[in-house]
Order: structure tokens, then sequence, then C-alpha cells
């Protein structure tokens, strides 16, 4: 028979094992070190030059396109996702209303302007009063004199009989009519030249096209000509139809939206950073952003324009009152804008609302937190409200020249200008 072979495996020596198991702790905890350097530079050295945050959006301008005049709907020229270039009309009103006004205005301009050229030529009328008012005190003066010769003689002569006491009465009475008749001419004349002058106050210090009742009346006709301009609603800026409200037909009010215009080269990013993350972010610091829209390999470049002056929760439409009731804390955050480049936008288009990821580098930080100046510009405007004057100021001075007698070219500057306080002065 064949002697029984031993499997037992060999015994380790101890020490061996607790050595092995050091050495293995010791790579380990090497590792664990190693590791913590390695987050520590990185801390230090990349990520503390950096803020991020997964919380930002597309922000832009939503232009509400509003009626100055109220008025019915007669055309719709675009609709929504439609490009508009700007003073592209956009909706047209009914303008019956309005050319009814202006010619209402046109007509009470020509009455006023007839009305104050009567006030002008009763200055001449007046003038002949006050004289005739003269006269009639010279002529009682002249009474006054015979009277009182009159009795004078008489009195002389009741001495001796020669005349009767009724004859002298008479003569008497004839005096005091006298009187009376000049008194009553005198006041006639002191109404008369008080209405030449309350006459003149109306007239002095302007000619007829620059009277105050005449401007009334011709900013009343400027006031129609813009309400007839004013009938087509133009785009202000290029940009996009959106929100379309307004439908064929429909009597509008003026104020009352009826669609939106968005200017997708206007756009700019709101990222809402936390508390914490504000302290190193500056104005003007580079920003890299990406969008969902197009992926990480779409990287747009931006800067920080400002930090918003309070968190979202203060202006919420219903604010958070942390006084009542029982409190949790909640790390707020605050609106950092960002401004984008136009041609990376134009390049790869984006939208309002859209999401975005941003990374601040805050490795400068010597700028400003907030701004400390007001805006030097504009931050948007147009022009395509702006009616030329010329039109209005060309029709006004037709409705006077065929009114006053004689030829008028006055300019807008000459109607602001006119001298309202000159007339008063007087």
């Amino acid at each position: 028979m064949n002697a029984p072979q031993n499997n037992a495996a060999p015994s380790l020596d101890p020490s061996s094992a607790k050595a092995s198991r050091r050495k293995g702790l010791l790579s380990i905890a090497a590792l664990v070190v190693i590791a913590g350097a390695g987050w520590a530079a990185y801390e230090w050295l990349v990520s503390s030059h950096y803020e991020t945050t997964d919380n930002a959006y597309v922000q832009g301008n939503l232009i509400q396109i509003t009626p100055q005049i109220s008025g019915t709907v007669t055309a719709i020229l675009a609709d929504d996702t439609d490009f508009v270039k700007a003073g592209a009309p956009l909706v047209r009103l009914d303008t019956a209303d309005v050319a009814v006004a202006l010619e209402q205005a046109q007509a009470n301009l020509a009455q006023t302007v007839r009305q104050v050229r009567t006030v002008y030529a009763n200055n001449a009328s007046l003038e002949a009063q006050v004289k005739l008012r003269e006269t009639d005190v010279a002529k009682a003066q002249l009474e006054i004199e015979r009277a009182q010769d009159d009795l004078n003689r008489r009195q002389s002569l009741s001495g001796n009989g020669a005349v009767s006491r009724e004859e002298l009465a008479h003569t008497q009475t004839q005096l005091a009519n006298a009187r009376s008749v000049l008194a009553a001419a005198q006041a006639g004349v002191v109404a008369a030249r008080e209405q030449l002058a309350s006459n003149k106050a109306m007239t002095d210090g302007t000619p007829v096209e620059t009277h105050p009742s005449v401007l009334a009346a011709a900013a009343k006709v400027h006031e129609a000509f813009l309400a007839s301009r004013r009938a087509a609603l133009p785009a202000p800026v290029d940009g996009y139809v959106a929100k379309r409200t307004v439908q064929l037909g429909q009597r509008v009010a003026a104020g009352n939206p009826m669609m939106s215009i968005v200017p997708l080269n206007q756009l700019w990013v709101d990222a809402n950073f936390k508390e914490v993350q504000l302290r190193n972010i500056r104005i003007g610091q580079p920003v890299k952003l990406t969008a969902d829209l197009w992926g990480k390999k779409v990287e747009y470049s931006g800067k920080v324009a400002g930090l918003g002056v309070g968190t979202g929760a203060a202006f919420a439409l219903l604010p958070a009152q942390n006084a009542t009731g029982n409190w949790i804390k909640v790390v707020q955050r605050v609106p950092v804008r960002v401004t984008l480049d136009p041609e990376e936008v134009a390049k790869h288009p984006l939208r309002i609302g859209l999401s975005m990821d941003a990374e601040v580098d805050v490795t400068d930080r010597d700028g400003k937190s907030l701004a400390d100046a007001p805006r030097d510009n504009a931050a948007v405007q147009t022009q395509v409200y702006a009616v030329p004057d010329d039109e209005a100021t060309a029709l006004i001075n037709r409705v006077i020249s065929a009114n006053v007698g004689h030829p008028v070219r006055l300019s807008k500057a000459a109607f602001a200008a006119a001298p309202v306080v000159a007339q008063n002065a007087h």
C-alpha cells in the first residue's frame, strides 16, 4: 500500500503576514494621500478659479405691440414665427374715425383763426368808442359852462324882480342835469378804455397766426394728424413675431397688447448663482456657456455684465415670509447677467428660455460687483414711431393761410416758441 499524502498548505510565518498587511495599508494610505493632494491641488489651482451653475436661462426683450389709438383691425400683416424688419407694418386699423377727427380739427382751427381776427379788428372799434366817449365828455363840459353862465346871469337879475323864482330854479336844474351828463360821459370814457385794454390784452405781443387760441387749435390738428398716421402699427425692431392674439375685425383699445416681437440678436443669459458663489464674481469676468440645444460642442463666450440687487424670492409675486410659522433655511440664488457675443449667437441661434450651463472665470477679481455709474446710452431704442412734423406743419400753415388773409410759413419750432409769456406780460 502507498503511504497517505499530506495535502495541508504550509503555514505562513506570522511576521511575514503582518509585514504584508502593513505594506498593503501603507499603499492604500499613500493612494489616499496622493488623491487628497491631487484634489487639493486641483481645488487650489483650478476649481477655485471657476464658479459654475446649470441654473441659467436665455433671456431677451419681449417687445409688446400695442396700439396708440383705438380702432377696428382691418389687416394683420405678420403672424407667429414670421421675421419682420424694423418699420414694417404689422397691423392696420380702420382710418375712418381718425379721418373725421382730422377734418373736425381743421374746421375748428379755421373757425378759431377767424374768431381771433375778429378780436384784433375790435381794437380799432374800441379805440373809436374811447374817442367818442371823450367827445361826449367835452360836450358835457361845454354844456355845464353854458348852464353855469345862464345861472349866473339870472342870479344877478333876481334881486330886482326881473327873473322869477321858477325860471331861476329851472336854470339850476339844467346845471345839475349837465353835471350828471358829464359824470356819465366820464364813466363812459373809463368803461371804453377798460374794454380797449381788455381786448388789447388778448392781442398784444403776438400776431394772429401765433395767438394762443390759434396755437391750441393747431395742436388739436397736429394731434389728429398723428392719430391718422398711427392707424398702421410698425415693428419697432428687427425680430420674430410671437404671441399674436389680435384677430381680424377685432375692436382694440389703446394700450391692449396684440402681439410681441422678439429680437434674437439682443439676447443675454441670466445665470442664477448660489449666495456662496457670489463672493468672487465681478463685472467683466469671462464666462463660458453651453446650451442644451446645441450640446457641449458649441461653446459661447460671454462676460459678466452685472449682478442682481436681490434674490429671486425677494422679487417674487408672493415673497416668502420667513418670520411666520416654521422656518427651513433655503439657499438663495441671485441672477447674474451675462452678455453674449452677437456673432456667435448669429452662427448658432438661441431662443428665449433655453437652458444654459455657465462657468465664470473668477481669477481676476479686481472688478466691481455692482455698477457705480449710470448708463451713458440707451439700452434699447427705436425711431419707427417718430412721425415727421413737416407734413403736419404744412397742413396747419395751409389752414391758417386760408383764413388769416395772407400766406403763413411757420415751422414747428415757431409754434413751440410762440410768445405766450410775452402776451400775458402786458
